[in-house]
């Protein structure tokens, strides 16, 4: 469904390790609507798997994505990325049809015909 790469593996479990239980955490993953574009991404650790979620085991991290977001996201990569001006989750979706000026948000062959924020 979507791919974590060997950076972003390493970084979400650096990331593990400063939250209360790590080994009960869950990386959710998924779209919410709003932005220039229509639609963004979530990223966040969750306790809580809730019915319809799909959990997916990659490379050791538990991945949550809601019901809804799946299709979205189908064939996405997360990939995690150093630079001089820090580091960040970069998000590849081949089912992202037009990204925002700034990259925060992005719209999908089936939001097309909806109006953005800007």
């Amino acid at each position: 469904m979507i791919i974590l790469t060997e950076e972003a593996v390493l970084k979400v479990k650096e990331m593990l390790t400063d939250t209360d239980n790590p080994e009960q955490q869950f990386l959710r993953v998924g779209v919410t609507q709003g932005g220039c574009s229509g639609l963004s991404y979530s990223l966040g650790f969750d306790e809580q798997q809730n019915p319809g979620d799909t959990v997916l085991d990659l490379h050791g991290v538990k991945v949550i994505i809601d019901e809804t977001s799946g299709p979205i996201l189908a064939g996405t990569v997360i990939d995690y990325k150093e630079s001089m001006m820090g580091g960040g989750f970069s998000i590849e979706n081949p089912n992202a049809i037009a990204n925002c000026g700034c990259g925060s948000s992005f719209r999908t062959a089936t939001e097309a015909g909806k109006p953005g924020d800007c």
